[in-house]
């Protein structure tokens, strides 16, 4: 119940805080229309945990699944789409919300009721971090109380170091009958991996920035290659924090660092980004000297199927996606709720996406 809550207020807090007009943004392949989305969110939430994903049990919004299912309304239709006004959103959003706590203060809870219920919990938190990351590319402001710091401030007092960890066995996936997980984290496998060197902490921004002044010739290729929430205000670097800027902590890590930007800075130093095992491991020990980033951390891995994988009743959510051309990314972002914090989540992008709260690490060749 608790959990239903908390995202619930997270969601409506950030919509119902966005200024008139700021809802209208535009086109664009990595972000959506903010209404949208949330419509999208109640939407998704109604039709697992009320619906049990059936067309044919009507919803309480008309045209509901005309207008908020991801599987059907193309991305770039989004923006012409006929959506209700943000009142009747946010009563539509606030019946989904409290007929899903009914159902959760009742004894009568049935296995399928739950697994539903947690998928739309879920996928509500994720949409939540989505919105943060949004609102970080726009410069909006955000209306609840972050650092991102929080996580960094202890590389200010240790060296980086690599770590390393011998050949052998490292478990990738999840167990059965271990709690709510996501198909893609099916199953539970011992793979042989061999030795390997990890640095102890992300790459930071005084290291990435070495990069871009040594790596390229000219300021106007500079300017294009930088992180589009810096800027160089004299002699001082700053970055933005949502609509904020603030002068840079060099020794932070990183962040909003796409995949192929990060292949790039590798091959210029002569090292390389983790494999998902290797991250996994890492990840599963946390040796001594161990920094988590507070960031979601890219690796070299396509995201591909388990062996052993099938689809869930939501088969949109992984199955498309293994195309060769996804990347996995392993760790978790200040907005990502504690229960996804753990070494078998997988999380996965386009490696050219720099959006979300992304960063990484190196290992030696």
């Amino acid at each position: 119940m608790q959990r239903l809550k908390d995202s619930a207020n997270i969601t409506r807090t950030v919509i119902a805080g966005l200024e008139l007009g700021l809802e209208k943004v535009s086109l664009s392949s990595t972000v959506n229309p903010p209404h949208w989305e949330f419509g999208h969110v109640t939407w998704f939430h109604e039709f697992w945990a009320h619906r049990g994903g059936l067309i044919s049990n009507p919803s309480l919004l008309p045209d509901s699944d005309q207008l908020f299912n991801s599987s059907e309304i193309i991305h770039g239709d989004r923006w012409s789409a006929g959506l209700p006004s943000l009142d009747v959103l946010l009563e539509y959003f606030d019946q989904v919300m409290e007929k899903t706590c009914d159902i959760l203060g009742s004894r009568s809870l049935s296995s399928e009721q739950n697994y539903f219920i947690q998928l739309a919990i879920c996928h509500q938190d994720m949409h939540n971090e989505a919105f943060a990351y949004m609102w970080q590319g726009l410069g909006y402001s955000w209306s609840i109380s972050v650092d991102l710091a929080s996580v960094a401030k202890s590389n200010e007092f240790s060296e980086p170091v690599y770590i390393d960890f011998p050949a052998g066995p490292v478990s990738i996936g999840s167990k059965s009958n271990s709690g709510f997980i996501f198909d893609n984290e099916k199953w539970e496998q011992e793979l042989h991996i061999p030795g390997f060197s990890i640095s102890s902490q992300a790459v930071t921004n005084q290291q990435y920035l070495e990069f871009i002044e040594a790596h390229l010739r000219g300021e106007q290729d500079r300017v294009a290659m930088l992180p589009s929430h810096w800027r160089k205000v004299g002699h001082i670097w700053q970055e933005r924090c949502f609509d904020r800027w603030r002068d840079m902590e060099m020794h932070h890590p990183v962040r909003h660092i796409s995949a192929k930007a990060a292949d790039a800075y590798c091959s210029w130093r002569g090292l390389r980004l983790p494999t998902e095992p290797e991250l996994t491991a890492a990840m599963s020990l946390s040796p001594i000297g161990w920094q988590p980033s507070g960031l979601w951390e890219w690796t070299s891995s396509a995201f591909m199927p388990f062996a052993g994988f099938s689809p869930d009743p939501y088969e949109d959510y992984s199955k498309p996606w293994f195309d060769g051309k996804h990347r996995v990314l392993k760790g978790w972002s200040i907005f990502t709720p504690q229960y996804f914090r753990r070494p078998q989540f997988r999380n996965f992008y386009l490696p050219s996406r720099s959006d979300p709260f992304c960063g990484f690490r190196t290992c030696l060749p």
